[in-house]
This record gives structure tokens, sequence and C-alpha cells, in this order.
């Protein structure tokens, strides 16, 4: 992933001190702001408005038109939002809604259709276990909700909460439906560092999981991720079949089994089948 910040705002395009014989006073798009910080900011929620408008995603040039933002600029903070989660790039030079910009939505009030949520607390209610709905984005995932289950404990994942690929049971769902290139390329980026000492850090431990999770179709978190927490996860795919993101099934380890757990797979999977229209 990109590690660029976003830029200063552009010279052409600030709205600092009035040089000689030219007026002084507020710009309209800035109401007041003279500021640079505050010229970079406007633009980089103008790109935002942009890449969220319908019909995405949308190519560089379109962004830059519509935010009305240069587009050496424009790519510079395309390139921050995408290293942030924001926004999510397509691999071809065309950009849409990232996994935090979606969680934003739904935490503040209803950014997700009803029966996304209809889906999830069914299968709460059918597996009596916390549900989460991750989406991805570069190599990671990100929670954009969750739905604990009446038990008496709590797990350590919250909304907008990026977790790796290779150690959750959603991340191993969503690999495994990538093409081989581009799986090996974010393998390879990541380095598979060990979260807990369960974790599967060779490139030929994680290829053998991943047929495993084809094989099934579900993956499973067995502590690789977190002490004591075992999940259960499946992909859940877009209109060109790619992986958008996952569903995914969380217990503990004191108190359900592998084989217990394994044994919500049906619910799972029908779960993920019903997601994917939606995302």
């Amino acid at each position: 992933m990109s590690t660029e910040r976003a830029p200063s705002a552009d010279p052409a395009h600030d709205n600092g001190p009035a040089g000689p014989g030219e007026p002084a006073g507020p710009s309209p798009r800035t109401g007041g702001r003279t500021s640079a910080a505050g010229s970079a900011l406007e633009k980089s929620l103008r790109i935002l408005e942009a890449v969220a408008a319908p019909g995405g995603p949308h190519r560089l040039t379109d962004v830059m038109t519509a935010a009305a933002v240069p587009k050496s600029s424009t790519f510079r903070i395309l390139a921050a939002l995408v290293d942030q989660g924001f926004v999510r790039s397509d691999g071809e030079g065309r950009y849409g809604v990232g996994p935090r910009l979606r969680g934003l939505s739904a935490a503040v009030g209803g950014g997700e259709p009803a029966s996304v949520q209809q889906i999830l607390d069914d299968l709460r209610q059918a597996t009596g276990q916390t549900v989460h709905l991750a989406l991805h984005s570069g190599e990671t995932i990100t929670y954009i909700h969750k739905l604990e289950s009446g038990q008496p404990f709590r797990t350590a994942s919250r909304i907008g909460m990026r977790v790796p690929l290779h150690t959750t049971a959603i991340g191993k769902a969503v690999l495994a439906h990538l093409p081989p290139r581009e799986r090996r390329e974010l393998l390879d980026a990541t380095g598979l560092p060990a979260r807990t000492p369960r974790t599967l850090t060779t490139a030929k431990a994680v290829a053998a999981e991943l047929e495993a999770v084809r094989e099934r179709g579900f993956a499973v978190d067995d502590e690789e991720n977190e002490p004591t927490i075992r999940c259960i996860g499946a992909a859940v795919l877009g209109a060109d079949g790619r992986p958008v993101g996952g569903v995914s099934v969380t217990t503990v380890t004191f108190l359900v089994s592998r084989e217990e757990i394994e044994a919500y797979a049906p619910a799972l999977r029908t779960a993920a089948r019903a997601l994917t229209p939606l995302l």
C-alpha cells in the first residue's frame, strides 16, 4: 500500500494572502479559511465526495474534474486515502468507497440496508454467537458491523478495526477467492507476521490452508489472530465474482470446540450468499 501523505495545497489554488493589487477577502469555497491546512482539508473532502458519487468506481480524471483539484494533488490525496482505508483502488486507475468510509456511514445511522442487519441478526440467532461483517481493503479487512452474542464475554474486535488477512477467518476466505498473482503479492507485502503462536507464517502453510478453504467453502481462525478466540468465515462476493469482504461467526475456545463451530458453516454460507447482492 502507498505510504504517501496528503500534500499541502497547490499554490495555484491556495487562498493565501492577497498580493499587490489583489482584493483581500474570503474565497467562496473556503468561507474565509486562508491557511494551507484548511485548503488541503477542503480538497480532501471534495475528493471524498467525488469518489462517493453514484456510478463508481471512478477514474482519476473524473475525480479530479468533479473535485476541482489539480491532477497531481488528486493523485497524492487519493493515495493517502487508500492507505488509510477511506478509499479503495481497483488497481486499474479507478477509485471507490473504502471500508472505513462505509463503516462511518453505518455508524452514523443507517448507512447500510436494513436487510443487511436482518441477515446478520438471523445468523446470530441461528448460532448464538458473535457475528462480524468486514470489507476487504488492501492487505487488511475492516470490520463494519459487529453483533454481540448473548454469552458472558466480549471480544476485542470493534467497528473500524483493521486486521490482517492471513490471521483471520474472513481474511483467509477473501484470500482464497483472489486471483493467484494478486494473492501472492498481498501475502509477500505483509511478510506473514505472527499474531499468536498459532498464526500461519509461511507461504507454504498459508497456501495449503487456502486450498482447504476453497474445498470446504469457509475458513477457520483457530486462535491465529487472538488467543482463546475461534472463528469461521465465508467470503461475500461482488457482482464480478471478486471478494468484497466476508462474514464470520466468532466464539471462545473454552466454550465451543472446533467441531462445534464448524457445524455453523451451513448457516454462515447462507448468510454470505444472502449478503452478496447487497454489498
